[in-house]
Formats: structure tokens, sequence, C-alpha cells
């Protein structure tokens, strides 16, 4: 079976994909059962979720990545340009992690919610654009605005919603 029949994408659902194959022959599966199980995989919901194609403008939600590490998984996995919409309650987040895959990939930070100085102090040096916004209908159509064809709007916000998203 090759990488891109597999249901899931990018480097950490290879992995989590992988190990459910070795376990499933570790219990002796048959390959056809495995092959179909990895390639028709439904994954969680608001988990990498792909939304909508808006004009060539991918919408993923991942609302479940409510910590850093969740939005580091997600931000590792875009290959395209990503306007990024994070925020909610920060609850003393560390955002030094995410700063290399911020370099690399995201050209526009949208934050979503009140209070959002840290991470506004975390990625100033970084984002050419950040823009703040008080709900998620707000930042999905500030995002959209800043948005061109071959961009993806990800809501992965490394922080608890708290009825915000």
């Amino acid at each position: 079976m090759i990488i891109q029949q597999l249901a899931l994408q990018g480097r950490y659902a290879t992995y989590n994909t992988m190990a459910a194959g070795i376990a499933g022959r570790i219990f002796d599966m048959r390959k056809e059962s495995i092959k179909e199980s990895l390639s028709d995989f439904q994954n969680m919901e608001h988990r990498l979720e792909y939304v909508a194609n808006v004009h060539g403008i991918e919408f993923i939600n991942d609302s479940k990545a409510t910590n850093v590490n969740s939005s580091w998984y997600a931000l590792e996995n875009m290959t395209k340009p990503v306007i990024w919409i994070v925020g909610g309650k920060t609850q003393g987040s560390d955002y030094d992690m995410l700063t290399l895959l911020v370099k690399e990939k995201v050209k526009a930070i949208i934050c979503l919610g009140k209070d959002n100085k840290k991470i506004i102090k975390a990625f100033s040096k970084i984002s050419p654009v950040i823009i703040e916004t008080l709900t998620a209908e707000e930042a999905v159509h500030e995002a959209y605005q800043l948005g061109e064809q071959g961009d993806v709007v990800l809501l992965s916000p490394a922080s608890s919603s708290f009825d915000l998203f």
C-alpha cells in the first residue's frame, strides 16, 4: 500500500497509521482487511477536518487542537500557505515551540478572543499580518478576505474555546 492511499495524510497521521497496521498484523488480521481499514478510515470530527474549498481557499477545522502541542501537529501537516485562526483561553500557553512552523508556513494570523496579548507577543516579529477578532464568524470572514487561491485557512486554536468556536 502506498502512502497516497491512506485515508489520513501527513507525517503524524502516517506514523499512527503504520502503528495501527503493525498492531493488526500482530493480531493476525488479514492484510486486505488492514488495507481497507487504512484507506477508508474516518478521522475524528474537528480534528484536521476538511470543511470546504471556497474560490481555491481550503478551510480546515482543527478545533480539537486546544493546546499548543496539538496545533504544532496541525501546522506541521500543512503543505500550503496557512492563514491560522488561533486563540481562546490561553491559560499559560507557551508558544515557543511553534515559532519555526509559523515562520515557515503561516502567512497571516487571525486571533480569536478577548485577550490575545500572549499570541501577539509570541508572533508579532514573525508573522507579517496579525488581526484580532472577537467571534469565530468574524475570524473566518477576515481569513477569507486575506486568502488567495492555494491557501489554507486553519482553525487550530492552541487554546481552550470557552464557547468561542
